[in-house]
C-alpha cells in the first residue's frame, strides 16, 4: 500500500467517527443497500415507491455524513449496523426455556 493511500484512508476514516440513530426503516434500507440492491429493487422489496427510497437514502447519507453507498456500507460495518457474509456478526447463544428456568432457580 502506498504512503498516499495510507494517508488518504487515515484521513477518510475520521468521517466515520460518529454513531447516529437511524429509524427502523432506515436501518432496513441500509441492510438492503449492503446486499447490493438498487433503489428500484429496494422499493420493490419494501413495496414502496423508488422516490421514497431515494429520499430515505438521501436522509441516511446526511445523517451518517457519508457521500455515497460505498461509504455508507463502510460506516454500517464500522458501527455494527449490518452483518455481511458472517463478518461483523454477533450471534447470541441459544438457550432453551428449561435452561433459563434452571438458571433462575439456582
Amino acid at each position: 500500500m502506498s504512503t498516499f493511500t495510507r494517508k488518504y484512508i487515515s484521513m477518510d476514516s475520521d468521517k466515520f467517527e460518529n454513531n447516529v440513530l437511524l429509524s427502523a426503516r432506515e436501518l432496513e434500507i441500509v441492510e438492503l443497500v449492503v446486499t447490493g440492491l438498487s433503489n428500484l429493487k429496494i422499493a420493490q422489496v419494501l413495496d414502496i415507491s423508488k422516490r421514497t427510497v431515494d429520499n430515505h437514502i438521501s436522509n441516511i447519507l446526511k445523517k451518517t455524513h457519508t457521500d455515497n453507498r460505498v461509504e455508507l456500507v463502510r460506516w454500517a460495518l464500522q458501527w455494527g449496523k449490518v452483518c455481511m457474509d458472517n463478518v461483523n456478526c454477533c450471534s447470541l447463544p441459544q438457550h432453551s426455556q428449561s435452561e433459563e428456568v434452571s438458571e433462575l432457580v439456582s
